[in-house]
């Protein structure tokens, strides 16, 4: 990763541009052209530096449902675990934790009936309780990360 990168990284943190071509504005500001910017996006993400570069969408106000979710897997489980329930689309995020729930993810589904039959799903696919935390309160913070 050299200066550019972590320029753009720290550019992108903060939203694009709501223009019609933002990538220009973006390439204006860090004195680079649309087309390089977006190969470096490209490239950090197959590199692992970025896992994910996308909108954040509010899918309960789309019609939709999510929630927080844990599982306690026995260490010897949970690789191929992680590979069930990265294998399913409607998991967003999956993370390891250092705790009896040890693995948490976040399921995000179109309706709240396919959100509770993918809670039920995973439970059946994995043979382990489902720790289902859906979300009570909503709390907005900016998070920015100097790279």
């Amino acid at each position: 990763m050299d200066d550019l990168d972590r320029l753009l990284i720290n550019r992108l943190q903060r939203g694009l541009p709501l223009v019609r071509h933002p990538w220009e504005v973006i390439a204006q500001e860090l004195h680079g052209t649309p087309e390089d910017l977006l190969d470096r996006v490209h490239s950090l993400l197959e590199d692992g530096v970025l896992t994910r570069f996308g909108p954040m969408f509010d899918i309960e106000r789309l019609g939709g449902a999510f929630t927080l979710a844990a599982l306690s897997v026995p260490e010897a489980r949970f690789e191929p675990v992680t590979v069930q329930l990265n294998e399913l689309p409607q998991v967003a995020h999956n993370y390891r934790r250092e705790h009896h729930w040890n693995m948490w993810f976040v399921l995000a589904c179109a309706t709240a009936d396919e959100l509770a039959v993918t809670l039920s799903h995973i439970h059946t696919i994995t043979g382990l309780q489902v720790l289902n935390l859906p979300k009570e309160q909503t709390y907005h913070v900016g998070l920015y990360f100097p790279v």
